[in-house]
């Protein structure tokens, strides 16, 4: 690992000024995927700015029909949230399924989505959920927040300080998760919810996250698995790799839908 200078501020004004400040600076939240990048010498910060220390990342409330996360709360947290389970109970459970116990009590909602990689779980339940991510600088829609592999609007200096949820009415989420890691080769988020009926897909696309317009209208007018069961996702867009090919991840998109409907009915 190469050497970088350690900051750990306690307020999100003094990160925000220190990876500001840094030539080439990293924010670290759980550090699950930046710090293994980082022993394998595929990274080289010149700065990194801890966040672990700033409470007023770390909490849930609820509230005016919404879940407000902070960035900083760790996926184990949402999980074991009494508040989490009575309002969203498919985001705890999806949370409590996330990685290893290990994985879950260090890695944080914050950190997972401004990582964005293409198989977490996280990503789905925003789009579907119809969230908000709250920085220190704005307010992003979860549909514009996440723009590509690995990518989104975040500016360099931009913290994420917050994620808010509207709280539907029924939801659930479903994944084929790889045996090893537990990444999602395939997820399905639904949610019928103050926006409507959505369906957010994680683990499939190519360019990460993304919904399916065909489902979210047959579901509109008869929320059931039978609605989704004649749809089918093209696997052009879709991810082929060693562990399934676009086309079997394709197939496994119809079959994560109906079982989410059937778990949100």
């Amino acid at each position: 690992m190469y050497d970088f200078n350690y900051h750990k501020p306690g307020s999100l004004a003094d990160a925000a000024s220190a990876i500001a400040g840094a030539e080439d600076g990293k924010l670290v939240a759980g550090g699950m995927t930046l710090i293994p990048t980082m022993k394998q010498r595929l990274a080289a910060p010149s700065d990194l700015v801890d966040l672990g220390g700033i409470g007023d990342l770390i909490g849930i409330t609820v509230g005016g029909g919404t879940v407000t996360i902070g960035a900083m709360t760790t996926h184990g947290a949402v999980a074991a949230s009494a508040d989490v389970k009575a309002a969203i109970p498919a985001l705890a459970e999806l949370a409590d399924n996330i990685g290893d116990p290990q994985v879950r009590n260090r890695g944080t909602i914050g950190g997972s989505i401004a990582n964005n990689d293409p198989a977490a779980d996280y990503p789905a339940a925003l789009v579907a959920l119809g969230a908000t991510v709250v920085t220190n600088k704005r307010e992003l829609a979860a549909e514009d927040f996440f723009t590509g592999l690995f990518d989104t609007a975040l500016d360099e200096d931009e913290i994420i300080s917050s994620i808010k949820f509207p709280i539907p009415g029924k939801a659930a989420y479903v994944k084929f998760a790889n045996p090893a890691s537990r990444y999602a080769m395939v997820g399905v988020f639904v949610a019928n919810g103050p926006a409507g009926v959505r369906v957010a897909v994680t683990g499939a696309g190519d360019d990460g996250v993304f919904r399916v317009p065909d489902m979210e209208a047959a579901l509109s007018g008869n929320f059931s698995p039978d609605a989704v069961s004649g749809i089918s996702v093209s696997p052009d867009g879709l991810n082929s790799d060693i562990h399934a090919s676009a086309e079997y991840r394709a197939h496994l998109i119809g079959v994560m839908a109906k079982r989410a409907v059937a778990a949100a009915g």
